[in-house]
């Protein structure tokens, strides 16, 4: 009864101990007899004891390999070095175990050659500003390598890219430069527009003050004009009412010379007398001013 109990329990623990849950994103690759036999997904499975054993436990998430940083040569030979960063994902537990051994150092040898390669291509300069073309160029030479692998490689990213002393110094001479040299460009555009706006100022003063002095000029001799004008017709109508009295010739002059009189407004120094004035016997007796002159 006991050896019953016993062989129970054995199997019992044979089975508890054989037994396995697959998590998500995670596959086992099963050997039997040292064989590949299968790959096991998600779920519940059981190994047969002795004779099949788990090989390898693989996450299918996607990884991250960080580089320490590597020497390279670009093609004016300056030695720069570079980290990296990959961004892989197994796609076939069984290639990735029984592609190629240590598949992380694999990676790391390829990825440093791989860049050596392209670096070896390009000039310093061009280096320092083509990162993007550099991680695109890895991404396809990685990920055509590894295929065989069951590894598949999602991204490549240059982290850093450190150039000699002497070239970061001149780097940053040159920087400096540049700055200073766009500082005193944007002073001057600045000098230059405060100037232009100064003399645009300027110009619009000195066309308002024309166009008022203009405009004074013509609102006096409009009021000038239009006072000369309220006086003949002033003058008009006062004839007008002589002649409707009955006045004769010699005071319709005599009301005419008054009118140059009060022209002349003891101002003028000549004033021109029409012919058919200048027989009256009154006319001594409305210009008598000395100062007042009498051209025929």
């Amino acid at each position: 009864m006991f050896f019953i109990f016993l062989l129970v329990f054995i199997v019992i623990v044979l089975l508890a101990v054989h037994v396995r849950i697959v998590a998500q994103s995670q596959a086992y690759v099963i050997e039997r007899l040292g064989v590949y036999l299968t790959t096991w997904d998600v779920g519940l499975n059981v190994l047969i004891p002795f004779i099949d054993r788990i090989a390898k436990k693989i996450s299918l998430k996607e990884q991250v390999l960080d580089f320490p940083p590597q020497p390279v040569i670009t093609k004016d030979n300056v030695t720069m070095q570079i980290d990296s960063v990959i961004y892989f994902q197994i796609t076939d537990p069984k290639l990735y175990t029984y592609g190629v051994e240590r598949p992380l150092n694999a990676i790391e040898n390829l990825t440093a050659t791989t860049l050596r390669n392209i670096i070896g291509e390009m000039e310093l300069d061009h280096t320092l500003t083509s990162r993007d073309t550099i991680n695109t160029k890895m991404r396809s030479i990685l990920d055509e390598a590894t295929d065989p692998w069951g590894i598949k490689i999602n991204r490549v990213e240059l982290k850093n890219i450190i150039p000699p002393a002497e070239i970061q110094e001149a780097m940053e001479k040159q920087m400096k430069a540049e700055r200073e040299r766009r500082e005193s460009i944007l002073k001057a555009e600045g000098q230059k527009k405060s100037a232009v706006l100064v003399a645009e100022g300027e110009k619009e003063a000195a066309i308002l003050r024309a166009e008022a002095k203009k405009e004074a000029e013509i609102r006096e001799a409009e009021g000038q004009a239009e006072a000369i004008l309220k006086i003949q017709r002033a003058q008009a109508e006062g004839i007008k009412l002589l002649k409707e009295a009955g006045a004769d010739k010699s005071v319709l002059a005599i009301k005419s010379m008054e009118t140059f009189a009060k022209v002349a407004d003891g101002k003028a120094t000549k004033i021109i007398i029409p012919s058919e004035l200048q027989n009256l016997s009154t006319f001594s007796e409305i210009f008598h001013e000395p100062q007042n002159k009498i051209e025929k």
